[in-house]
């Protein structure tokens, strides 16, 4: 990508106030923080980014992590200022904060909306309160939706995510519950199949034979039903698992799956700039003593060959509705020219041009696409 494009910030707050069952960050919870310490330290975070990467505008800002809408308004409106004294603000930039559907949260809103923050992504994660408690929730459906309503009163921008092909949902139970998440006039929503990750409490429960996997049939019918439903209501797939009205995709996200520099702060955070991967500290306490001790909390920074940069590109975009421009690619992605024809004979990704994107009948099995083509 151009070194003059815009640029994307993201801004991770690694601090829960309860376990979670999907982050690796439970270690992280928190009773107490010193804001104004960690104020700081994220500020002299930010200055270090700036310096590395000169000339630039912002064009999104996201606040992700732990509970970042637990973050002090204070802390969050500074890191705006002091992002947009640094690089100053592509007009209308868009600034995320993802949030629980607590009241204790939806409480906050109203000072983070006027710290700076324009969008919500809220984690609905189910309308059926039996799912939210498989699910690890500490929400339930009416408190959920509370919070929606209080994000949309709010913000001028609002998402939220569920979570399908849970242990016994039925396509018509899916169909029911989608349609009633189109209700709440929302621009944009995501989308997810409930996957078994390591190290997660539903690894756990699989492992031990107490949940089973989700049909791959049944799941692949659930994924079209998904497709079908949203285009009709006018949130057609951007990406394999968000869907929008034209022209509320995700600003932030689709840096991401275009491969655009996006500077990364705080512990654990990743960032890509200037053809290198940043990686900081993850445990809090040793990000903060590096900040301390070096003005960034940067554990390791490596740069990316050419090839890495070209199948990281390709990794993301083809997630994309869009595909990839393969001239636009900064690397040079190492392809399996005869796989790709193969597949593309069956109609699971197409070409056009300098353009690859996956087929609608290939999002389904995106992962083993990318398995084929790319050479390792």
């Amino acid at each position: 990508m151009s070194g003059s494009e815009p640029l994307a910030l993201y801004v991770h707050w690694p601090f829960c106030v309860s376990k979670c069952p999907y982050c690796d960050f439970n270690s992280h919870v928190r009773e107490q923080v010193d804001q104004a310490a960690w104020r700081a330290a994220m500020l002299a975070d930010l200055r270090h980014e700036a310096e590395q990467l000169p000339g630039r505008t912002l064009s999104s800002i996201f606040f992700g992590g732990g509970t970042p809408s637990l973050m002090p308004p204070e802390t969050v409106a500074a890191v705006i200022g002091e992002a947009e004294r640094l690089w100053g603000f592509e007009p209308g930039i868009e600034i995320t904060l993802e949030a629980n559907p607590s009241s204790v949260e939806a409480a906050r809103f109203a000072d983070l909306a006027a710290a700076g923050v324009n969008r919500v992504s809220l984690g609905l994660q189910a309308l059926d309160d039996t799912a939210l408690a498989f699910l690890g929730r500490a929400h339930n459906v009416a408190e959920g939706l509370a919070a929606l309503d209080t994000a949309q009163s709010v913000f001028a921008r609002a998402s939220f995510d569920l979570i399908y092909a849970r242990p016994g949902q039925t396509l018509a139970d899916w169909e029911a519950e989608l349609r009633r998440a189109l209700g709440f006039g929302t621009e944009h929503l995501s989308l997810y199949q409930l996957t078994i990750e390591p190290g997660t409490r539903f690894a756990t429960l699989f492992e031990k034979g107490e949940l089973a996997a989700f049909d791959p049939d049944a799941a692949a019918d659930l994924f079209e039903a998904t497709r079908a439903i949203t285009a009709a209501a006018g949130l057609p797939a951007y990406e394999i698992s968000n869907h929008a009205r034209p022209g509320a995709e995700s600003r932030h996200n689709l840096t991401y799956w275009r491969y655009g520099d996006y500077a990364g702060i705080g512990p654990g955070a990743h960032g890509r700039r200037g053809g290198a991967a940043t990686f900081r500290r993850k445990k809090p306490e040793n990000w903060i003593a590096a900040v301390e001790r070096n003005a960034h909390g940067i554990e390791r920074e490596d740069a990316l060959s050419r090839a890495e940069r070209g199948v990281e590109a390709l990794l993301m975009g083809l997630r994309l509705d869009e595909g990839v421009d393969l001239a636009r690619i900064a690397g040079e992605p190492p392809l399996d020219l005869e796989a790709l024809a193969r597949i593309e004979a069956q109609g699971l990704i197409a070409r056009q041009g300098t353009r690859l994107r996956v087929t609608a009948a290939g999002m389904p099995v995106l992962e083993a696409i990318l398995r084929e083509i790319v050479l390792a």
